[in-house]
């Protein structure tokens, strides 16, 4: 089966419209514009993240003077080591007041400075156990926290 030149040339035209036609026909960039819309969120979202972490890296809202740091046994927390403990000195947090009042965000940080999973420490209720220490309740404390049921 052989083409003569006059055949080769109408398939060539009909491609070239059909290829013309598809491009009319299609979105005109519509998923490049759709992928740039998906980036340019996507550096929000990381600027957002961002912002909430170096806001979280304040230190806590109760300010504490140096001549007369109150400093806890923050290890009476339970799920706090010693390790953990030391790291929230180093981050400024001294006393179950201060572990109690943390904010959400500053518990993100904390959680990510300790190599510890989101919603950790919401999980094991260190806000909580820091709250009943705080306010002398050491026997409610141990009752929930200790003691094994």
């Amino acid at each position: 089966m052989a083409f003569t030149l006059n055949e080769i040339l109408l398939i060539v035209i009909a491609l070239f419209f059909g290829l013309v036609l598809g491009l009319m026909i299609s979105g005109r960039g519509k998923y490049k514009r759709l992928w740039r819309e998906e980036q340019l969120a996507h550096r929000q979202t990381i600027k957002d993240r961002d912002a909430h972490i170096s806001a979280a890296a304040a230190p806590p809202a109760a300010p504490v003077s140096d001549d007369r740091v109150r400093s806890d046994d923050l290890t009476r927390i339970r799920g706090i080591t010693s390790s953990d403990a030391a790291a929230l000195k180093e981050s400024g947090y001294h006393s179950y007041g201060q572990v109690g009042a943390m904010s959400d965000e500053q518990q993100a940080m904390l959680e990510s400075r300790l190599g510890r999973e989101p919603g950790t420490i919401e999980r094991e209720e260190w806000r909580v156990q820091a709250r009943l220490l705080d306010t002398g309740k050491v026997r409610e404390h141990e009752r929930r926290y200790v003691e094994t049921p």
